[in-house]
């Protein structure tokens, strides 16, 4: 005896499963597309690199991959030129790399901090929903909107001329870091979300105090998604020209900054340049500024990537643990007077739980 969910899906049974080919079909169109369009797109450039002279036949690749090599070394070697056969991206690749360190070190921890703060101390409330709803629209504004904020905020200070950074390497920087921020922000406090709440309450209840239940236990967990979130984040960041372009990333720096404080280039920047030249052999020159920065785009999405393997989460664990103990022995050394006693309990007064009494600290009042 057939059951009647059995006979409600019998009708048009051929129908249903050529919709759901179908629909399946769709979906892996979908997800093939973005190999699709990275492949053409690479394909694309790559040509245009190939393009200039000598143009050997194309089934002599021996020739080929020696051209490409030397076209390669030559442009990351040299500067901004008005001859295509002597321009090169080595001030823009400098550059970029000062605003890579210089992103890196102002936008990951206040980015890291602040989604500490909202997900493991901020209290719930309208106060906490407004915040991390800024974040989220925050992270949605184009970037150029970030250049003209950066403009106004870093490069002219208002109108303040002695705290206006003009087209230094600071403004850049600052910018960039201003555009990563609501990702970095949102990207540690999805990952540590994920961080079971079990483990929190387990080490509670082993008398550990918030802050070492976070450094020991929760921070290692959530790192490998922090540090691909915030990976990706400033991999966007190199990658961008219109912020560059309002806050004064000039197009013909023919030398490399050695120091924040410098006029600089981007390699972004440069290649625009470049390929709003009129001049053909420019496009050529173009195409390889592109590879280059591709290159180093995969490279740093291969770090994050190779963060999500079970070998990059254990690395990620003992680093992020290592350096907060070092963090920690500095800070107690600076302040002897916060230090730590056995049971979790501060001088300054934070609470820590009930302890063994045979565990005292020497110089702690309350053991005696």
């Amino acid at each position: 005896m057939s059951r009647p969910s059995d006979r409600m899906y019998r009708p048009r049974q051929v129908r249903r499963r050529l919709f759901g080919v179908l629909f399946a079909g769709l979906c892996l169109v979908a997800t093939l597309s973005g190999v699709v369009i990275l492949a053409v797109l690479l394909g694309s450039v790559l040509a245009k690199a190939l393009s200039h002279p000598p143009n050997p036949p194309w089934y002599e690749l021996g020739h080929h991959v020696t051209e490409f090599w030397r076209f390669m070394t030559r442009i990351a070697t040299s500067t901004n030129s008005p001859e295509p056969s002597e321009a090169g991206f080595k001030a823009g690749i400098v550059g970029s790399l000062w605003l890579l360190v210089l992103v890196t070190l102002i936008a990951i921890p206040t980015g890291v901090g602040a989604g500490l703060y909202l997900e493991e101390y901020a209290p719930p409330g309208r106060i906490r929903r407004i915040i991390q709803t800024n974040i989220a629209n925050l992270a949605g504004v184009p970037s150029i909107v970030y250049g003209i904020l950066g403009l106004v905020v870093f490069s002219r200070a208002f109108g303040f001329d002695p705290l206006a950074l003009g087209k230094m390497l600071w403004a850049g920087a600052l910018t960039l870091s201003l555009l990563v921020l609501p990702i970095v922000v949102i990207a540690t406090q999805e990952s540590l979300r994920a961080v079971p709440s079990s483990l929190r309450q387990a080490a509670l209840a082993l008398g550990a105090t918030r802050w070492q239940v976070i450094r020991d236990h929760v921070l290692p967990s959530a790192l490998p998604g922090i540090l691909t979130g915030t990976i990706l984040s400033v991999s966007r960041a190199i990658g961008e020209t219109a912020p560059l372009l309002m806050v004064g990333a000039a197009n013909s720096i023919l030398y490399t900054p050695s120091s924040p404080s410098d006029y600089y280039t981007a390699l972004p920047v440069e290649i625009y340049n470049f390929a709003t030249l009129p001049r053909e052999e420019f496009r050529t020159v173009a195409a390889g500024g592109i590879l280059i920065l591709l290159a180093l785009l995969l490279s740093m999405n291969a770090v994050a990537i190779f963060l999500r393997t079970p070998t990059g989460r254990r690395l990620a664990g003992r680093g992020i643990t290592q350096i907060s103990r070092m963090g920690w022995a500095v800070s107690q050394s600076l302040h002897p007077s916060q230090r730590t006693f056995a049971n979790g309990d501060s001088e300054l007064g934070v609470p820590g739980p009930p302890s063994n009494p045979s565990i005292t600290n020497p110089g702690d009042p309350h053991s005696k």
